[in-house]
């Protein structure tokens, strides 16, 4: 009677543990064994000489227990679509393509960081702070104390272990490696060297003014940090599929033209992040993407460069549209070493046929604006502005007559065709189908193929188009002429090939001169200079910035105030978070 009283009062617990949406308590019976103490009579020789207690395990009785059941936690999993059809490369070193950058963002680290949200400010990343240079016998020392107890991820190939001087040294070189890294360019007259286990010393040939070097050591291209053993057991090609860096995630796995899933860093030195795992998904398609994001398939998804679409997205019930910067800047590059590219003449003829504001009607404000020179002067010091281009003669304004009688005199009146291809990005897509239908005017047929994101950045890198356009944020005006115009920088052919796709080699010294200039204002006086010559010859036509568009429900908390990103998406990090 006792033992079902029992049971009735657990019984009605547990309803109530349950309407307080507790977790659902099981109810079982339990058997409990205790030890009992029994007298033993000791019989000695036939005689009785003592009577003993010993102790025995009896089971004594069933008892019946409540196990509150453990509550089922569904796994927090942003859901993330992007534009490309497919990976390129998970390899930092090599992520060229937007889609590839956003990806290593969120799994790599590096000496320092653009602060999320806020590409204008530098903060540190593995280092404890930011170093202040010295001037040793004449060169430039950069030293970095390195935090202690960051963790390079664990991966099937090697168990997680503490980063060190020596994986940053092994990095920055391989970073400075054309045979493992896409931006050795980046890297000359620099030299990297481990003073003790958690200290780094880089040594500049040439002083650079902060603005410069901090660039070169960031979180962007080649100042990721990769893991030396991960990498090593696993090989460069193996390493595009199973990255592993020190980032707030980590690999988990890839379906090719689906998706890559990373999974929450437990051990990131920053905090384990709030949600468990970022599901990147592949879908070219604006329709799908938007779709998805209506149905709540997606929770954020990268939106179309186009103003009507913003305006149309932001009236949907909860979704919020952001557009932000950093303004990725649209340029049309010529193959000055093929015919008929090789006449300045035609060149100049194709840039009188072009007019912004027709590419600029694709896209529209707040998302993009017209651009003058290949250094946005919106963004970046040693730009040239609309009215600088205008007094010097070289903004080369509309005018299709003008276009025509330049193709007679180099001997094209008839016009002629060329052949290339498109990534099928509406970012790249819309600006070369805009151009084939402006260059038919003057009879200069171009025949566009569509390929893949990933596929276009390697074919133009094979030197297949003699037109390319390209769009692209670098961090400064360095950057911009180093990587498009110097000649070391030339696609193929150069001495650290990246991506001169003009093969352009007349501003060398300009842009050496400049990069070692203390001085700011002699310094922006040199890259308008290098600038003003690049447009005299006609060797690429800059369009437009593109700013970034990304919608998400408004349940999704980015964890940062979203101003500009060099990582070129919203940026998941560590402070993400799902509200609903």
């Amino acid at each position: 009677m006792k033992r079902n009283t029992l049971l009735s009062m657990l019984v009605l617990a547990a309803m109530l543990l349950s309407a307080c949406a507790a977790p659902t308590p099981e109810i079982v019976e339990k058997e409990v064994v205790v030890e009992k103490p029994v007298v033993q009579t000791v019989v000695v020789e036939k005689e009785v000489v003592v009577e003993k207690k010993v102790v025995e395990t009896v089971v004594v009785e069933k008892e019946v227990v409540v196990i509150a059941t453990p509550e089922t936690k569904e796994p927090v999993i942003l859901r993330y679509a992007d534009k490309a059809a497919d990976l390129g490369t998970m390899d930092p070193h090599f992520a060229a393509a937007t889609n590839d950058r956003n990806l290593v963002d969120m799994i790599f680290n590096g000496l320092v960081r653009y602060k999320p949200g806020d590409g204008s400010v530098i903060e540190p990343d593995l280092a404890e702070a930011l170093p202040e240079p010295e001037l040793v016998g004449g060169k430039q020392v950069w030293t970095f104390k390195l935090r202690r107890g960051v963790m390079c991820h664990p991966s099937d190939a090697v168990p997680s272990y503490e980063l060190t001087a020596e994986d940053v040294v092994w990095s920055l070189q391989k970073s400075a490696n054309p045979d493992t890294s896409a931006y050795a360019g980046e890297y000359d007259g620099m030299t990297v060297e481990a003073v003790d286990e958690y200290t780094v010393k880089v040594t500049m040939e040439k002083p650079l003014s902060p603005v410069l070097f901090f660039p070169k050591v960031a979180d962007y291209a080649g100042g990721f940090i990769v893991c030396k053993q991960a990498y090593e057991a696993v090989g460069d090609e193996a390493f595009k599929t199973q990255p592993v860096g020190t980032g707030p995630f980590m690999f988990d796995s890839y379906s090719p033209q689906e998706k890559v899933v990373l999974v929450a860093n437990d051990a990131y030195f920053r905090g384990r992040p709030l949600l468990d795992a970022v599901e990147y998904r592949y879908m070219p398609d604006i329709n799908s993407r938007e779709l998805g994001l209506k149905s709540g398939e997606l929770d954020v998804i990268n939106g179309a460069a186009e103003g009507i679409w913003v305006e149309r997205m932001n009236k949907e019930e909860g979704v919020r549209v952001d557009v932000y910067g950093v303004g990725e800047v649209a340029t049309v590059h010529f193959d000055i070493t093929v015919p008929p590219l090789d006449d300045v003449r035609v060149r100049k003829a194709i840039a009188y046929a072009l007019e912004r504001d027709e590419f600029l009607a694709l896209f529209g404000e707040p998302v993009a604006a017209n651009v003058y020179s290949p250094v946005p002067a919106q963004f970046l010091a040693g730009g040239l502005t609309q009215k600088e281009v205008a007094e010097l003669g070289l903004e080369y304004a509309v005018d299709r007559d003008k276009a025509r009688e330049l193709l007679a005199e180099a001997g094209y009146a008839d016009g002629f065709s060329l052949e290339m291809v498109s990534s099928e990005r509406e970012s790249y897509l819309k600006n070369y189908q805009s151009m084939q239908a402006q260059l038919a005017e003057i009879g200069i047929d171009i025949k566009i193929e569509v390929v893949d994101h990933s596929g276009m950045h390697s074919l133009i890198r094979e030197d297949v188009n003699p037109i390319v356009i390209y769009v692209a944020w670098r961090p400064n005006a360095d950057v911009y002429l180093t990587r498009f115009y110097h000649s070391d920088s030339i696609v193929v052919t150069g001495a650290k090939p990246d991506t001169n796709f003009s093969h352009y080699d007349q501003i060398d010294d300009l842009i050496e001169a400049a990069r070692v200039e203390l001085d700011a204002d002699k310094q922006v006086a040199m890259w308008k200079e290098a600038q003003i010559k690049i447009m005299d010859d006609m060797v690429s036509y800059p369009l437009q910035y593109q700013n970034q568009v990304t919608a998400r429900h408004d349940y999704v908390d980015f964890g940062h105030e979203l101003k500009s990103a060099l990582a070129l998406y919203a940026q998941i990090t560590e402070n993400t978070r799902i509200t609903k």
